[in-house]
């Protein structure tokens, strides 16, 4: 797919971003939308359907991580991709974040070139750009009494079906595709989030700590000083 196949949403209160950051997307051949408030973000998404929404935290009427939450509730958006954008750098801001449903995380100030990349390394490790989409997304995988639908982003356990933020969904995939397989925080850092995201420390535990109570906590073990690894616990 071209660029200008992709919609992104842009949600940010200053007018000045805004502009700054639709002028170089536009530039790319991206197609662009803007909303200045989390209500106002929430029916536009509606309407343009983005696949990629990058949001401000501190915003007027409902802040980021509210609007995010609110998105993530709603089944149409279950697979969109959100990133947040802000100038708040501190741990129990990121932490939230990703709690809330995020995939990404951007500081701001961020020069063009970087935003742009950010942008682009978001879709193509999605598996929405450069035609990396493949039939393998397509399949059921099924392991004791859990099954993931990788088309639909849902996991059936015991034939319940729970519908997971990407970034748990991409988690979770990851350690069952070998179980008993001890996955180092380096690896699921690289595999989820590439190598060039930086995101917090705490970020891995926050996704675990989610998943397990989701799940239960007998399929997700902690290997002290190492990382983690899926127990086939039935």
């Amino acid at each position: 797919m071209e660029n200008s196949d992709y919609k992104i949403l842009l949600v940010d209160d200053e007018s000045d971003i805004l502009e700054f950051l639709s002028y170089n997307l536009n530039k790319e051949g991206f197609q662009v939308s803007t909303a200045e408030n989390g209500k106002e973000a929430i029916e536009k998404a509606k309407k343009f359907q983005p696949h990629l929404i990058i949001l401000d935290v501190m915003m007027p009427e409902m802040d980021g991580i509210e609007t995010c939450e609110k998105i993530r509730s709603l089944p149409e958006f279950s697979d969109v991709l959100i990133s947040f954008l802000t100038a708040r750098g501190e741990d129990y801001s990121q932490i939230a974040g990703f709690e809330a449903g995020a995939d990404d995380y951007i500081n701001k100030p961020i020069k063009p070139k970087v935003f742009i990349s950010r942008v682009k390394a978001l879709l193509k490790r999605s598996g929405r750009m450069n035609g990396t989409e493949d039939d393998s997304n397509n399949r059921l995988t099924t392991i004791g009494n859990l099954s993931i639908d990788r088309e639909r982003y849902l996991i059936i356990q015991n034939g319940i079906e729970l519908s997971l933020p990407r970034k748990e969904f991409e988690l979770l995939v990851l350690l069952v595709s070998r179980p008993q397989k001890v996955f180092t925080r380096d690896e699921i850092y690289a595999s989820i989030w590439g190598e060039k995201i930086i995101v917090g420390d705490r970020t891995i535990d926050v996704h675990i700590r989610k998943l397990r109570e989701k799940l239960g906590d007998k399929y997700i073990q902690t290997v002290k000083g190492v990382g983690y690894k899926y127990v086939d616990a039935v």
